[in-house]
């Protein structure tokens, strides 16, 4: 087995990037995964099939296909586990805009989540979301001022949408919002597989001065089913240094500025 670089990964980073990999790719082989990630197959095997069961990948024979579509999304739990490092990261990142007493947006999303647990860095804010976990652990770990829409909760994602959502946000103005992204791409613009939460984030991007996308580098070239902006409404894009040179360089081109980050830095 070969792939000395991928030695000494821990467990669920080495899922992470098989998931990745078998998207990228649409399916991959046992035997691939083996030299890749230089494990053995009885461990490659035990990973595609934990992963079959949570519905990330289809277990075939001899390997997986992907189950990535344009209406396809993760469950907060599933997607918290994903490329963990590098969502810290950007989150770290995005401090640098925000000052204190701004009037910030959180979307709804794991690294907007990593975010939240930093603002504890900051002793007077306002902080606008409709995402539960953020709201939780603000109102438990902060003093900052929380509003949280209101709404159904989409459930198994940890978060409110229609139109009761929309109501309390439509008339809140924001300093800075901070965007989580399912699909990011230079000419297909900011994607995400759910019309409710696409009204939301529009919603929020109206509503704000400065806007900040938070993705890392597996978001960027997917297209998910509808899209809510164009690359160019957003004004910083933060991602990690795994991304596509020449994606992150089109998107650039679009007046946007783009910062990359290491992961566990």
């Amino acid at each position: 087995m070969g792939g000395s670089t991928e030695q000494g990964m821990f467990a669920e980073e080495r899922k992470s990037r098989i998931i990745e990999f078998i998207n990228k790719n649409e399916k991959a082989t046992v035997t691939q995964l083996c030299d890749k990630f230089d494990v053995s197959r009885a461990t490659i095997r035990n990973d595609l099939n934990e992963l079959d069961e949570k519905g990330l990948i289809k277990r075939t024979h001899g390997g997986a296909i992907s189950t990535q579509s344009v209406n396809y999304e993760m469950n907060f739990v599933d997607r918290e586990i994903l490329f963990q490092g590098e969502k810290e990261a950007v989150a770290r990142q995005a401090l640098q805009y925000i000052r204190e007493g701004d009037c910030i947006g959180l979307d709804a999303g794991t690294t907007t989540y990593e975010l939240a647990k930093l603002l504890t860095e900051f002793s007077r804010l306002t902080i606008v979301t409709y995402d539960l976990n953020i709201a939780a652990f603000l109102d438990s770990n902060t003093e900052h001022a929380v509003f949280l829409a209101g709404g159904e909760i989409r459930k198994h994602f940890h978060y409110l949408t229609g139109e009761a959502a929309l109501r309390t946000l439509q008339d809140l103005y924001l300093d800075v919002l901070f965007l989580a992204g399912n699909g990011v791409d230079a000419v297909k613009g900011l994607t995400t597989p759910n019309l409710d939460t696409a009204r939301i984030k529009k919603c929020l991007i109206a509503n704000s001065r400065h806007k900040v996308l938070l993705a890392d580098h597996s978001k960027i070239n997917n297209v998910s089913f509808t899209k809510y902006a164009d690359v160019s409404e957003i004004d910083v894009f933060i991602t990690d240094t795994g991304a596509d040179k020449k994606s992150l360089k089109a998107i650039e081109e679009k007046d946007v500025e783009v910062v990359t980050v290491e992961a566990g830095n």
